[in-house]
């Protein structure tokens, strides 16, 4: 065995040029099998008398190694930062690409804008909601089809808990957390359990809109929906509502626009009738109201909802929804020039 005057000396001219002639001087003073611990092995040999000495020698062996190669380590590290910031003035130039907004981000932010120019404001909420935000306090029956598990994701060890189907679970929270007058819109990502297809998707986006108050009217819904129609698809589109049945809201209807492409007269685009649907709407139904605490004989009100994917196919002019969600980059490039 060496001396600890032979092992400091080695330890001290030991030349460290590259990371290989580091991990030697590692392995060879600092590893379990290193001339060090084979000196700490040797300790239960030493007569107990001059045990504490010999321990705390190979321990001020053991510190001036470690503190050589933690210099030699900083050393090989700072030189191969500096060679690595060094610009190689031969390398080709070459264009970064900006990145732009997604198509769904895009028509998001369009569809906010215009609610938030007319009074409306933004409200978020968590994507995992309970039951009685997503369904009960919105007047759907008990044994509703949307309650199935073949249309919601439900957690199975806790069936009271699921991942929203809708962004009305935000209209709940807002009517439970304050009175009217009431005037938001609620975007954000919904899931249901449905085949990806072309035209479905299990997770897709929405937005919608709670306007709350006194004598609101069927009247006030309708011109709110021309007024953004308008904005969103051009001056000239026209809007027809057609009765239809939510739990939420009574009466109910589903919107048409009038085809901003063939303007009416018929196309692939709306099949040939002249029209497209874009969103469900109605007055809120009195359940609802009292549910979360409103007067519903002092308070009126209006909801609507619209799917984004479906807004963004009709005003971009695709038709397959999987291609908002494939993040292909040739697809996704051909929106940099919405977001200027």
């Amino acid at each position: 065995m060496k001396s600890f005057e032979e092992l400091r000396k080695e330890i001290e001219n030991f030349q460290i040029e590259n990371a290989d002639a580091l991990e030697a001087f590692r392995l060879q003073f600092l590893s379990k099998k290193s001339e060090i611990q084979s000196m700490f092995n040797e300790i239960r040999n030493i007569p107990p008398e001059e045990r504490k000495q010999f321990g705390q020698l190979i321990n001020e062996i053991k510190d001036f190694a470690n503190k050589r190669f933690d210099e030699f380590k900083s050393t090989y590290d700072n030189r191969a930062n500096a060679q690595s910031a060094v610009a190689d003035i031969t390398r080709p130039d070459t264009n970064v690409s900006l990145g732009a907004m997604h198509p769904i981000s895009i028509m998001m932010d369009q569809v906010r804008r215009i609610f938030e120019d007319i009074g409306f404001s933004t409200v978020t909420g968590p994507d995992i909601e309970d039951d009685w935000h997503v369904f009960t306090a919105l007047n759907f029956a008990e044994e509703h089809p949307a309650r199935d598990m073949q249309d919601t994701f439900f957690i199975e060890l806790h069936p009271d808990i699921l991942l929203r189907t809708h962004t009305s679970s935000l209209q709940v929270r807002t009517m439970e957390a304050q009175q009217p007058p009431i005037r938001v819109i609620c975007p954000g990502r919904v899931f249901r359990n449905e085949a990806i297809t072309s035209r479905a998707h299990c997770i897709f986006h929405q937005v919608e809109g709670l306007y709350i108050a006194e004598n609101v009217s069927f009247a006030d819904m309708k011109q709110t929906l021309l007024y953004f129609s308008q904005r969103m698809f051009g001056p000239d589109v026209k809007i027809r509502l057609r009765p239809s049945y939510f739990p939420f809201t009574e009466p109910s209807a589903e919107m048409d626009i009038s085809c901003y492409i063939c303007g009416g007269e018929g196309c692939n685009l709306c099949k040939h009738t002249g029209w497209v649907e874009i969103l469900g709407c109605g007055m809120v139904d009195p359940n609802v109201l009292e549910n979360c605490g409103i007067d519903s004989k002092k308070y009126s009100g209006f909801a609507f909802g619209l799917g984004i994917e479906r807004m963004t196919m009709l005003k971009y002019k695709t038709n397959d929804i999987r291609l908002y969600f494939e993040n292909d980059v040739r697809f996704l490039e051909q929106f940099k020039s919405a977001t200027k």
